[in-house]
Formats: C-alpha cells, sequence, structure tokens
C-alpha cells in the first residue's frame, strides 16, 4: 500500500486552494484531510493551515513552493 502525503485543509480556505493547485502543477498523489471534523485536527493545525503530512510524519508549514514540496517529499 501506497502512503500518499496528506494534505490538511478546511473548506473555504483559499490557501487551501492554493496548496492544492501547486500540490496539482508538481503532479503530486496526495490525501485531503478536513481538519474541521476532528477537534485535535483543529486545535493542532486550525491557525497553520494548510499543513503537507509526508509519510514519516513531518509536517510542511503553508507557504511553501515547488522546490520545497519536492524536497519535503523526497525525503
Amino acid at each position: 500500500m501506497i502512503n500518499l502525503p496528506i494534505l490538511y485543509h478546511t473548506d473555504g480556505c483559499h490557501l487551501c486552494e492554493e496548496a492544492m493547485a501547486l500540490l496539482q502543477q508538481c503532479q503530486v498523489e496526495y490525501k485531503l484531510v478536513d481538519i474541521i471534523s476532528d477537534e485535535y485536527l483543529v486545535a493542532l493545525f486550525g491557525t497553520y493551515i494548510p499543513v503537507l503530512e509526508n509519510e514519516k510524519g513531518q509536517f510542511l508549514n503553508w507557504p511553501f513552493v515547488h522546490s520545497e514540496i519536492k524536497a519535503f517529499l523526497a525525503v
């Protein structure tokens, strides 16, 4: 089973939409997790979304660019 990177987001977040567009431009497959339905995720990421998590459980906070995404996911 392939572990996809996770993009933590919430609906209506324009920064999250920008992050999704960047991931698509980088041709990265990812899983979306909306933080709004989980109190823990809201407490953890509420003011930081969008946040990208790699397969090692590391986090990349917004803002990020193409080169940072590629390097972060190559770890």
